[in-house]
């Protein structure tokens, strides 16, 4: 997503006029009892500003319009519940500074947040997303105002800020634009602290972004990203939380028509400064699955799939014991004086992947401090091995699109290699490299959904 401007003005869909009721400061998800909580149980429609904590049973809800959580206030869903927008007043999700969102779902039951179209008509934009908001630092010398057309700011000094907990959770068909450069992503998290849980998430179609990250500490495991029209997973204002065992599936029929998606696309700001603290995202066991060059439904390859990585605008990273792979215009990308600096001197690491693309599996843009050669000599010399195909990576059907499989083969070079030195305790250690092993539990079994223009809610 482009980062140039932020956009102030609230837009007019899908607003609900308040509802006021005496507000309850639970903020443990417990049973309230409140008129709105009885309200929503009674007509299974959410809409409007919750200004109680709100604890909702396994059911099937509609989300009308922008709804906000306000401050002080938490809200809770049982696993299995499936919440669906609105088709005319597209729903969004919005949990201000201060308030919460429970939705802890189970392998059995996950909970669903997906479009309320009918299933022949279902389509990527048919609602906004969820957007989480806290009081962990940004960059920003003041709390900016979320993107989106919601009018809403983010960030603070609450490093450990806990916005809640998301688990087993899937966001489907999401993703729309208030105005340019302005959009709500499948799932937008502004300075959310570390004390809050995502764990076990899988952003599906969604027109935007599937995870944007503006700022924050929040850590997450076992996310995946499936047929996104923008980047995958896209870092900005001085996030600095940690990612292991992630996914990322891109479909070939399906990018954005006015800009680029990428597997990750990071920046420190939307203009390149060092302001502090600059963006640094720590991801291990990633497996990013781009697609291969093939062409779309129209006999067409969409010019618009990009890179696998483009670490650019003074950003640093920390990257290891992932798999790059099928991306069509570049791998490992690194562009700006200040992003290549980082790395030439260490200050950001690129340890222990496997690396395919299409084209320049190493890149760097137009620098005199690295040439795109010396980036590859450099990875090459820290554990990182370069691959002509994606069969010589050795997953067992990575580029299936309703029927993955990132298990690697009995021959595959993810299977070891997987060095995890200079990582914090929030890493799982493992043998192998990449999303998936083998000889343990897959943890997509269960809750995951790879067809989800077909299911039935």
């Amino acid at each position: 997503m482009k980062k140039l401007t932020i956009i102030l003005a609230a837009i007019t869909i899908g607003f609900a006029s308040c509802i006021k009721v005496e507000v309850d400061n639970s903020t443990t998800g417990g049973e309230t009892g409140g008129s709105e909580q009885d309200e929503i149980i009674r007509t299974k429609i959410i809409t409007g500003t919750l200004e109680s904590s709100v604890t909702l049973p396994k059911g099937k809800y509609t989300l009308r319009g922008y709804v906000y959580v306000a401050n002080g206030s938490t809200l809770t869903f049982a696993p299995g519940t499936v919440v669906c927008s609105d088709s005319v007043q597209k729903g969004a999700l919005i949990v201000e500074k201060g308030a919460k969102l429970f939705a802890e779902g189970t392998s059995a039951e996950p909970i669903i947040f997906t479009t309320g179209r009918p299933v022949a008509s279902r389509q990527p934009g048919d609602w906004g997303g969820i957007v989480l908001l806290g009081n962990a630092p940004t960059n920003r010398p003041t709390p900016p105002v979320i993107e989106g057309g919601i009018s809403r700011t983010y960030g603070g000094t609450v490093a450990n800020d806990n916005s809640g907990a998301l688990r087993y959770v899937r966001i489907e068909f999401a993703g729309i634009a208030a105005d340019p450069n302005s959009e709500i992503n499948s799932l937008t998290l502004g300075g959310v602290g570390n004390g809050t849980i995502i764990e076990n998430v899988q952003c599906s179609y969604g027109n935007d972004d599937s995870y944007e990250f503006f700022g924050g500490t929040v850590n997450a495991k076992n996310l995946i990203a499936l047929a996104t029209a923008d980047d995958d997973f896209d870092f900005d204002f001085g996030y600095s939380g940690n990612i292991q065992f992630a996914i990322a599936l891109r479909d070939p029929n399906f990018v954005d028509p006015g800009d680029a998606g990428n597997g990750v696309e990071c920046d420190n700001d939307g203009t390149g400064t060092n302001a502090q603290p600059i963006t640094k995202p720590t991801l291990s066991n990633v497996t990013w699955v781009g697609p291969n060059n093939q062409p779309a439904s129209n006999g067409t390859v969409l010019g618009n799939h990009n890179f696998n990585m483009r670490w650019r605008r003074s950003t640093s990273f920390s990257v290891h014991n992932s798999i790059l792979m099928a991306y069509n215009k570049a791998g490992f990308s690194i562009e700006s004086d200040s992003t290549v600096q980082f790395y030439k001197d260490g200050r950001a690491s690129f340890k222990n992947n496997l690396v395919h693309a299409v084209t320049a599996p190493f890149r760097a843009a137009t620098n005199p401090i690295m040439t795109s050669a010396e980036v590859e000599t450099k990875a090459l010399a820290e554990g990182n091995s370069k691959h002509a195909t994606t069969a010589e990576i050795g997953l067992t059907a990575p580029l299936n699109l309703t029927a993955p499989n990132f298990t690697p083969t009995g021959s595959s070079p993810a299977l070891t290699g997987a060095v995890f030195t200079g990582l914090s305790s929030f890493f799982s250690q493992t043998p192998y490299r990449g999303a998936v092993g083998t000889g343990t539990t897959n943890w997509l079994t269960g809750w995951t959904s790879f067809t989800p223009k077909t299911n039935v809610y």
